[in-house]
């Protein structure tokens, strides 16, 4: 049984692989209006959604299969206290597979620890997004063409914003990547991301406070929105969220085949002026989520033929209880019964990072 928490949690090959699934999803439709039928998607949305959710439940739906689940925290039995493992140990006996969205870096781990089922991450706090991710790099084939040789900027919230964190982690495994980090000095992408994913592999990157300054250089500029409900204090909140605003004059600036991306929603952070430009691209990013997400869960299943024999990753050394995770985001903050687990990360330097959320062991 597979899993999907992590983009790095499938191969390059197997990536191409649903890239191609899709495409041929989008062209013969009517081959692939059966194929999961009587089998159920359980969507456990504890956070709210509208682009994830709804594309995860048509996916299913244009499949054959059905859909039950739940769309905030609050109509589930989560608001009674409900741990994440007892819902996904109930809800992997009522479907055939699961996406789950949580406010919590690392709870889909914990419910893939649990379940019977396949489960999908759909978004786990700042940490990872692979299906957003999935819906991105389908989209950089379509209107780039190729992976290799491109420079990606990444501008606004990069150290919550976890689309961010899984397309570095994704394009890190392509030739000839360099990464522009735009953002205020509170919004830095965070160094498990940047340590493990570009300084570790080598890649060149640069960081700039300001768009403007390096847009003319950009294949691809990925804006992300400022997230209120990431911030602790709303001050600081209201103080950055107007830091990057993408407008038909900064649009001027940039190469005549950049491509502009973006997960959605958008707050302000993009002009509605820029969406007649053609590099705008963001809706037509949307739409392919559908499709790629119709890949994935055959894929999941065991409904696609795959004749890609991938090489089996050696398992990750775990110690329990050595450590104590202090990222409040974490799991493991609200759900005292779990084992605090670490895993080893650098044997030469001897680096021990939570098993949930990444975070390094002090």
């Amino acid at each position: 049984m597979r899993h999907l928490i992590n983009i790095l949690d499938l191969s390059v090959r197997e990536i191409d692989r649903l890239i191609e699934v899709a495409d041929d999803i989008i062209k013969h439709p009517s081959d692939y209006g059966d194929v999961c039928h009587s089998k159920i998607l359980a969507t456990l949305f504890y956070e709210p959604s509208t682009r994830t959710r709804l594309s995860f439940e048509s996916a299913m739906l244009s499949l054959g299969g059905e859909v039950l689940g739940f769309s905030e925290q609050s109509s589930s039995s989560a608001a009674k206290g409900e741990s994440v493992a007892d819902t996904a140990v109930m809800v992997s006996g009522y479907s055939d597979i699961i996406a789950m969205r949580h406010p919590k870096e690392g709870a889909p781990i914990v419910a893939a620890m649990h379940s019977s089922v396949p489960v999908i991450n759909a978004g786990d706090g700042g940490h990872y997004h692979p299906t957003q991710t999935l819906t991105d790099l389908m989209t950089i084939r379509h209107e780039m063409g190729r992976f290799d040789n491109l420079t990606v900027g990444l501008c606004g919230d990069l150290r919550f914003g976890r689309t961010v964190h899984s397309l570095i982690s994704a394009m890190s495994r392509y030739m000839g990547i360099k990464f522009v980090l735009i953002s205020p000095e509170e919004l830095r992408l965070p160094y498990f991301v940047k340590g493990k994913y570009i300084i570790d592999k080598g890649l060149e990157y640069c960081e700039s406070k300001s768009l403007e300054e390096v847009i003319g250089e950009l294949d691809i500029l990925y804006m992300t929105r400022i997230q209120k409900e990431r911030f602790v204090s709303e001050d600081e909140y209201f103080r950055l969220k107007d830091s990057y605003i993408l407008t038909p004059e900064k649009m001027a600036l940039a190469k005549s085949d950049m491509i502009v991306l973006h997960p959605l929603p958008r707050v302000n952070e993009i002009s509605v002026a820029v969406d007649d430009d053609p590099r705008a691209c963001y809706f037509r990013q949307a739409r392919n989520g559908r499709y790629i997400r119709m890949a994935l869960i055959m894929k999941l299943l065991g409904l696609i033929e795959n004749d890609i024999n991938e090489p089996q990753e050696q398992g990750e050394e775990i110690i329990t209880d050595r450590f104590t995770c202090r990222n409040s985001r974490c799991i493991t903050s609200t759900e005292q019964e779990l084992p605090q687990q670490f895993k080893l990360t650098d044997k030469e330097n001897n680096i021990w990072r939570c098993r949930y959320c990444e975070t390094r062991a002090e």
